[in-house]
């Protein structure tokens, strides 16, 4: 059955809302699990891909 009443605001204001929130502070000593090996490994991921796709184009110039 459909809803006849649906706000299409509602949920923009309650993303709004969630966006708008601010976290919860961290307690002193807990561990940061967003240390810098994630910047690390983004960086050897983001390198992995671009010599995967420089050796795709070298193959794909090399059959046409």
């Amino acid at each position: 059955m459909a809803d006849n009443d649906y706000d299409p605001a509602g949920s923009t204001q309650m993303f709004r809302a969630f966006v708008e929130e601010t976290p919860a502070p961290q307690a002193p000593g807990s561990v940061n699990t967003y240390g810098t090996g994630g910047s690390r490994t983004g960086m050897i991921a983001a390198i992995a891909v671009a010599v995967l796709v420089a050796v795709g184009a070298v193959v794909w110039l090399a059959v046409k």
